[in-house]
């Protein structure tokens, strides 16, 4: 048996890191903080000595889970935006291969598109990246934790942690969406009936507020798996 060379095995391990987080964020969405390591282990599939060997600990799990989920975070806002069904377009979130044509016809995906298209149009730039955000949690659950645990400034970790780590969440993703909501704020004439544009710091607790209602409206949903198709509700019950 040939031995696997040292890409083959960086690449074995990866996998098997983000098989790991990928299940301690489910289990986080169950018991929170409670979580302990044999329950990531039963729901990656994997022997608790395993995880074990890439995490000792749930402290540095939680930290890794959530940077990761940081480093993964940009560009929601440039996402593709799916149907109020659950469909993606053609390319999926962030420019993921779609999954193979199972064999519907030519005028169905005619219609879907239409359907997709209108679904786009009727709504706002700040309704529609709430929908797309929506979304993307339903997917990803690490990146529904790193909103929720931003809103609440990653207290569940120790302070030499959590500091830089709401630094960079203030720094990397509230200014795009502060700056969207001022875009949607002009497009209804609010900027230009109300006089000055918002200050800076303003703007990016408008955009904290709205990550926390969307966080909160979302988490019943997410626990019910129907996330997906009640983005949709869920932006229109917010008035976005």
């Amino acid at each position: 048996m040939t031995p696997r060379t040292k890409e083959q095995n960086e690449e074995i391990r990866l996998r098997r890191l983000a098989q790991i987080r990928k299940a301690a964020a489910d289990v986080f969405l169950d018991k929170g903080p409670l979580l302990e390591i044999r329950d990531v282990a039963a729901q990656a599939g994997l022997g608790y000595g395993t995880v074990y060997h890439y995490y000792s600990n749930k402290g540095d799990l939680l930290h890794d889970l959530l940077w990761d989920a940081l480093e993964r975070d940009g560009g929601w806002l440039k996402a593709p935006l799916a149907s109020a069904s659950g469909e993606v377009p053609s390319g999926g979130h962030f420019g993921l291969a779609a999954a193979p044509d199972t064999g519907n016809s030519a005028a169905a995906d005619s219609r879907m598109r239409s359907h997709e298209t209108a679904d786009a149009a009727e709504l706002g730039p700040v309704a529609e990246a709430g929908v797309r955000l929506l979304q993307l949690w339903a997917e990803d659950h690490a990146l529904y934790l790193l909103h929720k645990l931003a809103g609440e400034s990653f207290a569940s970790l120790p302070e030499a942690r959590s500091a830089p780590l709401l630094a960079a969440f203030r720094r990397e993703v509230l200014p795009p969406l502060a700056a969207l909501l001022e875009t949607g704020r002009a497009e209804d004439g609010a900027a230009a009936s109300g006089g000055n544009a918002a200050e800076p710091l303003y703007r990016l607790q408008r955009a904290e507020m709205l990550l926390a209602a969307l966080v909160g409206c979302a988490s019943l949903s997410l626990r019910r798996g129907k996330l997906h198709e009640e983005a949709r509700d869920i932006v229109m019950f917010l008035k976005l």
